[in-house]
């Protein structure tokens, strides 16, 4: 599978996307003004210990404290003078033996602060470079999970124990990316990350809390760290300042690669060129079609994202249980590209066509197994319930693409519903109705919203008789569109 990476920078933002053969897969989206802080370190203090929930909460300097579970409660404990056992117990003491209010403590952002949430933070810092990842505060030593090769997997966790060694302990874990690579590569990795975490520990010692210590590089970085593999065909960007910085990156990590590192020059813009800025918006669409006609509405809510397939204009050829397995297969390909594309997390819950054959349900689950390999994000499957519904969940580290996006709707406040014509209608004339006494004989003047000005000219007409009849006077109405549909004036004269 050829990957092109398609880098569009400006002062304000950068945006990134990941072409899978010719298709946009996911897309990546970075603003100055609000850059994301995942993977920071922050230095923070401890504002509140809640023994009911085994968490605390920690004022890092952000708009919200951060969310600290016990779990993700790490000691420096004196490992020498305790027995196993005895360090276990310690770890497993109840949080209010462990941090009270006003301690600080050195954590790492797990999850962006998502709507009214602050941030999920850890004291258990991982801190990922080209080839391995340095977990300081546990003893571990692992490889990733796609490297299946088991000479190669075990010749890895060698290196890996000579380089804990050399740095005097701590957990190191091997990446997709180290596969076949020398030992010096690994060495010269895990020497720069131990710096870097010197580096921090050092900061900490000096500033006082909230202070942040360390910030995940950029975008385009972080990127290049984890994607950067000969299967990528091209990185395009359309910033002769980004193009260059990029340059120097993959001679750095990959030489070899860097002649795919190209500036675009055409007249088009880059996103436009390669098709991301029609399917951005696509993105931010409730309803996609399928290529077959079917088509599935993709809704978010604050609990989960609801995902449901219908056969739309695809009818099929033959047999009934046949035409709707089709197209459940022909979903399966798109619901989990638009997951990627959309970067949906937490719980997934997809309500795929109903079929009668066990078989078919099988085959449909195999099929959405093995397009979810192609996800980078820990994704777990749940079998189909006895509802037919197929629930996954994902892990949710920042914002969606539609909540990076989008905002609420100032007038029906993210519900996607306004009042009715009539609705209005019934409310002017209990306004009316209330204010009637005092507009005995008088013109009375209603500036409302044209589409409601409309209904009163037509179907909502006897509301006008009824209005005339309260204040004993004329009424007349005025189409302004500067008005909401559920906004509306009522003067006397």
């Amino acid at each position: 599978m050829a990957r092109d990476l398609i880098v569009s920078t400006n002062p304000r933002e950068t945006r990134v996307a990941l072409l899978e053969d010719g298709v946009v897969s996911e897309l990546f989206l970075e603003r100055e003004s609000h850059r994301g802080i995942v993977g920071s370190i922050y230095k923070g203090m401890v504002t509140r210990v809640l023994p009911g929930m085994q968490s605390a909460f920690v004022d890092l300097g952000l708009e919200r404290d951060a969310f600290l579970h016990a779990a993700d409660v790490f000691e420096e404990l004196p490992e020498n003078l305790l027995t196993p056992e005895e360090t276990e117990a310690a770890r497993a003491a109840p949080i209010e033996d462990r941090l009270h209010e006003g301690q600080e403590v050195v954590v790492q952002v797990l999850k962006e602060p998502l709507g009214t949430k602050g941030a999920r933070i850890t004291s258990h810092v991982s801190l990922p470079g080209r080839y391995i990842v340095l977990m300081p505060t546990v003893e571990h030593v692992g490889v990733s999970r796609k490297i299946t090769d088991e000479e190669e997997r075990r010749r890895l966790k060698t290196i890996l124990k000579e380089l804990r060694q050399e740095r005097g302990g701590g957990g190191l874990i091997a990446r997709t990316a180290g596969q076949g690579r020398e030992a010096e590569a690994f060495l010269r990795d895990g020497r720069f990350l131990s710096r870097t975490w010197d580096e921090v520990r050092a900061l900490a010692s000096r500033q006082r809390a909230p202070v942040l210590l360390y910030r995940e590089p950029s975008l385009v970085e972080r990127l290049l760290r984890d994607l950067l593999s000969e299967d990528v065909a091209s990185i395009r960007l359309d910033s002769e300042r980004e193009f260059q910085r990029t340059l120097e990156l993959v001679r750095a990590l990959e030489p070899a690669l860097a002649p795919r590192v190209r500036l675009h020059e055409g007249p088009a813009g880059i996103m436009e060129e390669h098709g991301v800025s029609a399917e951005l918006e696509r993105a931010l669409r409730s309803k996609v079609w399928l290529p077959a006609g079917g088509y599935i509405v993709i809704n978010q809510t604050e609990a989960l994202v609801a995902i449901d397939v219908n056969t739309g204009r695809f009818v099929g050829k033959t047999q009934l249980e046949e035409t709707l397995l089709k197209a459940n297969l022909d979903a399966v390909r798109e619901i989990v590209r638009q997951i990627r594309l959309r970067d949906l997390g937490g719980i997934i819950v997809v309500d795929f066509i109903d079929m009668e054959e066990r078989k078919s349900r099988r085959e449909v689950m195999r099929a959405l197994e093995q397009e979810m390999r192609k996800d980078r994000s820990p994704t777990k499957l749940l079998s189909v319930n006895e509802f037919g519904l197929v629930i996954l969940t994902r892990k949710r580290v920042k914002q969606s693409l539609e909540r990076l996006l989008m905002q609420p709707c100032p007038y029906c406040s993210g519900s996607g519903q306004v009042k009715s014509v009539s609705t209005v209608c019934s409310e002017i004339y209990d306004e009316v109705k209330t204010l009637a006494p005092d507009m005995r004989g008088q013109k009375l003047v209603l500036r409302v919203n044209p589409e409601v000005a409309r209904a009163l000219a037509g179907a909502e007409a006897p509301v006008l008789k009824s209005l005339a009849s309260l204040t004993g006077g004329e009424v007349e109405v005025q189409a302004d569109p500067l008005l909401h549909q559920e906004q509306f004036d009522v003067v006397a004269r």
